[in-house]
């Protein structure tokens, strides 16, 4: 039977059926008892498992991620949330150094299955420390797997299958989609590897290609530009490591344009990974186009409300830039 859930509350579902299933698992970070940090995505999960399964920690992103890779090589498995991920770098050690390196190093004989859930928290007049998304760092990294979930139902499905991952696991999501709407069918645990870009809504002219917010632009531009009789087909890429550009070129070589939507910035951006991993799969004459990158400019998140319309593309933004490069 299906059940009518938003984003975050699918991620609250997801964390109940965890933590009601794998007895290993447990959730340690800040602010896990307040809606204003992590909002519906946890509400009273501390009531219904205790808080020595939900623990709301002191400000210390270094020394809570550190445990959570710790604890995971002895058997837990943890889930290390972090509200904002900007602050999220002071763990970097931590994840970069020792959790995405680990199985390699010893050869394979020790896995930290740690997932590691970094939120996205632009806008609302928060400025340039609180307004990034850093997602390509992350997916630069080897032996780090990195998902960027925009449906509800992958929002819900894919936390479970990073927590049941043996691989150390970056959750993003974005609080932009929260209130996101969908029907889900029951809970089916699926691998992580099941996750790979998917084509959300198909076209002829022209290919989209987004992740986790991105993708919901990427949606909204497509069917306004239906309107005009311009059929777009719309790719969500949803794992961005290790990633999987072959239904990306299989799209673009029928459509021969291609645009990608990014939420972080141009300069050595995943928009740059995305284009040119297809156009090193393409012959000179097989685009009818240049490709087209719509990513924020490369300047930090302005703190006013006018600034902050012009800064973060939106379904106008995406339009006129696609129709200036592609139908003029």
């Amino acid at each position: 039977m299906k059940t009518k859930e938003n984003y975050g509350s699918a991620i609250l579902s997801a964390f109940e059926y965890l933590l009601d299933n794998y007895p290993e698992v447990f959730v340690i970070g800040q602010g896990l008892w307040s809606p204003w940090y992590v909002g519906n995505t946890m509400k009273d999960l501390d009531s219904k498992f205790g808080k020595d399964r939900i623990i709301d920690t002191p400000v210390s992103e270094s020394a809570v991620t550190g445990l959570g890779v710790g604890a995971s090589l002895c058997g837990s498995k943890p889930i290390v949330v972090h509200p904002r991920i900007d602050f999220m770098l002071y763990a970097i050690d931590s994840i970069v150094n020792q959790a995405a390196k680990w199985s390699h190093m010893t050869g394979a004989q020790s896995h930290p299955g740690i997932t590691i859930r970094g939120i996205i928290n632009r806008g609302g007049e928060q400025g340039a420390q609180h307004s990034q998304s850093l997602h390509s760092w992350f997916a630069h990294i080897p032996g780090l797997r990195v998902l960027m979930p925009y449906s509800v139902a992958d929002a819900r499905d894919m936390l479970i299958a990073a927590a049941l991952s043996k691989d150390p696991v970056m959750y993003i999501d974005d609080r932009w989609l929260y209130d996101t709407k969908d029907e889900l069918d029951p809970i089916s645990e699926k691998s992580i590897s099941e996750f790979k870009p998917k084509i959300i809504k198909y076209g002829e002219d022209l290919t989209i290609i987004g992740s986790s917010f991105s993708t919901k632009l990427a949606l909204g531009a497509s069917l306004e530009l239906e309107k005009e009789r311009i059929s777009v087909e719309v790719i969500d890429i949803r794992t961005l490591n290790p990633f999987d550009s072959k239904l990306l070129i299989e799209s673009v070589k029928k459509t021969k344009r291609f645009a990608v939507i990014d939420g972080g910035w141009k300069n050595s951006g995943f928009s740059a990974e995305v284009t040119s991993s297809i156009v090193e799969s393409m012959e000179p004459n097989q685009l009818l186009s240049k490709p087209l990158r719509i990513t924020l400019a490369n300047s930090p998140a302005p703190t006013s409300k006018p600034l902050e319309d012009i800064y973060f593309p939106n379904i106008s933004s995406v339009i006129r830039d696609i129709k200036a490069n592609f139908f003029l």
